[in-house]
């Protein structure tokens, strides 16, 4: 059996993608900092919980001794938790957004790899977004062009060349980035906007899945590679 771990899987893209993980049979890990909130989700789902806060590296490390108590490896890392930064920019700011979207990713990653070379077929996945590319931001056509989220878009290009470097430096590992495309979550609460949070789940249950042939160092939506 596939195992799983979701950072902020709780709720919104991630509780969803959690979802449809334990349907194709997947034992999945709900990470969550709230520990009441992470093992309702979980029991709803049928998974499992571990207290997670990506910007704590004692609950970073307690969460994957955790699992590799319980499973001895883990097959695929979901890198979902992640803040919008929608406010004010200075550097309070900055830091809160970097800590989570950026250096969060390194955290888990990092306790992640020796568990992750366990498994026959070690995948991460890391929820990007296509604010974080420059082809898109600078292209007029696109509606990121219109965006005023530079903390968010900055940090998610942090996000994504993060995958590259990762996917370079072990070629063993698949790691891809994704857009999951603009979905009803509380982060697009204030704009009004976003399409059914399920539809944007299958863009991370398919990298999720991908098999041992599939590409790594890439930043994809549902359409496929995204340039950036």
């Amino acid at each position: 059996m596939t195992v799983t771990l979701i950072t902020g899987a709780n709720k919104g893209i991630g509780f969803e993608a959690a979802k449809q993980l334990t349907e194709l049979g997947h034992t999945v890990y709900v990470g969550a900092r709230d520990a009441e909130r992470g093992e309702k989700a979980a029991a709803e789902l049928g998974a499992r919980f571990v207290q997670l806060d990506v910007t704590d590296d004692a609950s970073v490390s307690n969460a994957l001794a955790t699992i590799d108590a319980a499973e001895g490896r883990l097959d695929v890392l979901v890198n979902n938790a992640g803040v919008l930064a929608a406010e004010a920019v200075n550097g309070p700011a900055a830091l809160r957004a970097f800590d989570v979207n950026a250096v969060g990713m390194i955290r888990v990653t990092e306790a992640a790899l020796p568990l992750l070379r366990k498994s026959s077929n070690p995948t991460v996945v890391t929820v990007s977004s296509s604010m974080g590319s420059f082809w898109a931001v600078t292209n007029p056509d696109r509606p990121e062009h219109d965006m005023p989220l530079a903390v968010y878009a900055a940090s998610k290009a942090a996000a994504t060349m993060l995958t590259v470097q990762y996917a370079k430096a072990h070629p063993e590992i698949k790691f891809n980035a994704l857009e999951p495309g603009t979905a009803a979550t509380d982060m697009t609460a204030a704009f009004g906007i976003g399409r059914p949070v399920e539809e944007s789940a299958r863009v991370v249950v398919r990298l999720a899945t991908l098999d041992a042939s599939g590409p790594t160092g890439t930043l994809q939506d549902e359409a496929g590679h995204l340039p950036w």
